[in-house]
């Protein structure tokens, strides 16, 4: 029997040929840009308040939700140059382009897609399920009412923005305690009333998430942004990403669980 040839994880690299308007969101000020491809970006900055943390975060929250078969934007590394700086009128933009020349990341811009209203738009139990089994998975605080993270386009659901995510990573203090920890957050997130497939998603997206899959996309963060001067280098920084996630996996029932004690109490 022929064996499937595994595909390596690789993003493209583009250059920022044109910033065009900081979405002032948030504390990182992402801006749409475009780049040399002629294609539109949201383009998230190395030198904006979380630094390379907030970038990492992106990296391994939208490949593991595109993983599971979860819609995100295509992510891209976007180089910046310094020339960008020199000529923006606005002083704070200016010092967050200054501080950001070299590779950054962009994810593709959905034109026209409109933001998910949990008031308005409604979505099956199946799909909410999984979003909420990703973010627990993830510790992303930032699936709220207030602010969803979600975006309708050509009548389908994107996911955007996992840069909060993985706050663990912002001390390293216990992480791997941490790992085996509910996310006791989930008892803000938008669609956890309509997630009601928890027990039955757990199980098929525990196993997409091998852990040669996991690896594959910590391959993809640059060594250059593993510079947390705890590890000796950035190949055990990577490592303890790893082991951070692949614990959290295999213990998913701590989290389904603390998902569905929120759920009876909320409905």
């Amino acid at each position: 029997m022929e064996k499937t040839k595994e595909i390596k994880l690789t993003y493209r690299t583009v250059n920022v040929t044109r910033y065009i308007t900081p979405l002032r969101e948030g504390g990182s000020m992402p801006a749409i840009a475009e780049a040399d491809d002629e294609f539109l970006y949201v383009l998230k900055f190395k030198g904006a308040g979380q630094g390379h943390k907030a970038l990492i975060a992106e990296i391994i929250g939208g490949e593991i939700a595109r993983a599971l078969g979860l819609r995100v934007p295509e992510l891209v590394f976007a180089k910046l140059d310094e020339a960008f700086g020199r000529t923006e009128p606005d002083e704070e933009i200016q010092d967050l382009l200054k501080a950001s020349v070299g590779l950054n990341l962009a994810l593709h811009y959905l034109s026209g897609a409109i933001t998910f209203d949990p008031t308005v738009n409604k979505i099956d139990s199946l799909l909410a399920s999984k979003i909420v089994w990703l973010d627990c998975l993830l510790t992303n605080m930032d699936r709220t009412a207030r602010n969803t993270n979600m975006l309708f386009w050509h009548k389908e659901l994107w996911l955007i923005d996992h840069g909060a995510s993985l706050y663990f990573h912002h001390s390293w203090q216990n992480w791997e305690e941490q790992a085996k920890k509910p996310f006791t957050l989930v008892k803000d997130h938008v669609l956890l009333a309509q997630a009601a497939d928890l027990l039955e998603v757990d199980k098929s997206l525990k196993a997409v998430l091998t852990p040669n899959l996991i690896g594959q996309i910590l391959d993809l963060i640059p060594d250059e942004w593993l510079d947390e001067t705890i590890f000796a280098t950035s190949g055990a920084q990577r490592e303890a990403y790893a082991q951070f996630l692949n614990t959290r996996i295999v213990n998913s029932e701590v989290f389904v669980n603390e998902a569905q004690n929120a759920r009876e109490k909320l409905i």
